[in-house]
């Protein structure tokens, strides 16, 4: 997996949301609305997701361990070189 493009805003709002990512893969697939969240052991990364009854569930995520860690570490990454 190659993340080609990242794009993100930062959340205005008093909110543990930091900030609101898209990504491109491969210059052939987006996804929008990746979160990054400030929470008690520190900053995280919650995919996009649509609550469905009393629970929410992801609408795209990473399929094994080394393609999260690539998006984790890229958009951790960005986020942290925005904020300098």
């Amino acid at each position: 997996m190659n993340i080609t493009e990242i794009r993100m805003r930062k959340n205005l709002t008093d909110s543990n949301i930091k900030a609101f990512a898209s990504i491109t893969i491969d210059d052939s697939l987006v996804v929008h609305d990746i979160k990054i969240i400030e929470g008690k052991n520190g900053l995280f990364i919650s995919m996009p997701s649509k609550k469905v009854g009393e629970r929410y569930i992801d609408i795209s995520h990473p399929v094994t361990a080394h393609s999260r860690s690539v998006l984790v570490d890229s958009l951790l990454e960005e986020y942290q070189r925005q904020l300098a």
